[in-house]
């Protein structure tokens, strides 16, 4: 790989390691409460942008936090056992099998940086998780983006994508899909596997698999060892704010991801809040309630509005709107905080959370008052 052939950069400190650094944009996340309020001095602000778990999370989690604050000082468990036991009884995988990491995210990098050079291939969907293409370029790898179906992934034009390419070293796959939605079977996923040669690491990404429980593709690990499943407490869990995620693969996977891996990348409260997330399913049965109850709710308000939108199995709805980034800044300065998709190709298209009753109310209220110039 020839460095970067930038005057400015040739020769130089900054030069770097590869050139497809240079085209990675900063993370867009969503915006914080608290920016919205220094710029606008809005103080009742509603925010549907980053898919958190409006409800907050479990007590056991609060309680589990508080024990841990004065221990602070200790460094946490860096090999995650009691989570990690906790996960392998929820999970009916094999302890040796679970990587932890900072986010879902942090895994994503790991996975990158362990599997994937700059002589690789990694496919990945339109509209996919934006960080795919972005752990690519990170390697210097060569990224495949293949063109949706349906807004959602197009599994046989993927398969023909890893033919086509015999350098693919690794396959992302969302599902559901971040910021779509949709939502792949169970047949279709174990067809795809089973087409692509064994050293192609298929991820599957499940961060809302808790809001779409038939979308567990946990049996693949037991058929083929070329799979890994990575999920997060930061959304249903409501846990975004300690950051902590894990990965169910093979123990070959599982060894090398460990090897990579930061020491200590989760925090000893985040280590303690997972467990005690974990061990309340009552509460993700209740975030998984309301969320089906809000999302039809907001599908009906849209219908009334005229608005499209892509029929959504995650905690999130995808709604199309003439002159989308008009429509987030007006919602912006009142308050309402959503997530515009400009940076996915999806200009006419605004990705909204799924809210309690009175955040939803307030959405459509300053939508419909926008909309129709009240």
């Amino acid at each position: 790989m020839q460095p970067t052939k930038s005057t400015e950069l040739e020769l130089s400190p900054l030069t770097p390691a590869y050139d497809s650094i240079l085209e990675l944009a900063p993370y867009q996340t969503g915006k914080p409460v608290e920016e919205l309020t220094r710029e606008y001095g809005v103080s009742d602000v509603v925010k549907l942008a980053s898919n958190e778990n409006p409800i907050g999370c479990s007590p056991q989690v609060t309680l589990a936090i508080t024990e841990q604050l004065g221990k602070l000082a200790r460094y946490p468990d860096g090999n995650g056992h009691y989570l990690k036991q906790a996960l392998s009884d929820f999970t009916d995988v094999n302890i040796e099998c679970i990587t932890l990491g900072n986010g879902s995210n942090d895994l994503l990098d790991i996975l990158a940086r362990s599997f994937v050079s700059a002589d690789d291939a990694v496919v990945y969907s339109q509209y996919g998780f934006i960080v795919y293409p972005m752990v690519t370029k990170m390697q210097g790898a060569t990224g495949i983006e293949v063109p949706a179906q349906r807004f959602g992934h197009d599994l046989d034009a993927m398969r023909q994508a890893v033919e086509d390419n015999p350098n693919t070293k690794m396959v992302f796959i969302a599902n559901p899909n971040n910021p779509t939605g949709t939502q792949l079977q169970h047949r279709e996923l174990h067809k795809f596997v089973a087409s692509v040669p064994s050293s192609v690491l298929v991820v599957l990404d499940e961060a809302y698999i808790e809001y779409s429980p038939e979308s567990n593709n946990r049996a693949l690990l037991d058929k083929f060892n070329n799979v890994v499943i990575v999920r997060t407490f930061s959304k249903a869990y409501g846990l975004a704010g300690l950051r902590i995620g894990y990965a169910l693969s093979s123990t070959a996977v599982a060894d090398l991801l460990n090897r990579i891996r930061q020491p200590f990348n989760v925090s000893r409260v985040g280590l303690a809040g997972a467990v005690a997330a974990l061990g309340d399913q009552s509460f993700i049965e209740e975030t998984r309630k309301t969320n089906q109850e809000q999302m039809r709710w907001l599908e009906k308000q849209f219908d009334a509005l005229g608005l499209a939108f892509i029929k959504s199995h995650a905690n999130f709805i995808m709604v199309e709107i003439e002159d989308a980034a008009d429509i987030y800044q007006a919602l912006l300065e009142q308050g309402v905080i959503v997530r515009p998709l400009a940076s996915y190709g999806l200009d006419n298209w605004l990705r909204i959370t799924v809210g309690i009753a009175e955040d939803n109310l307030r959405l459509i209220d300053t939508l419909r008052s926008i909309l129709t110039n009240d």
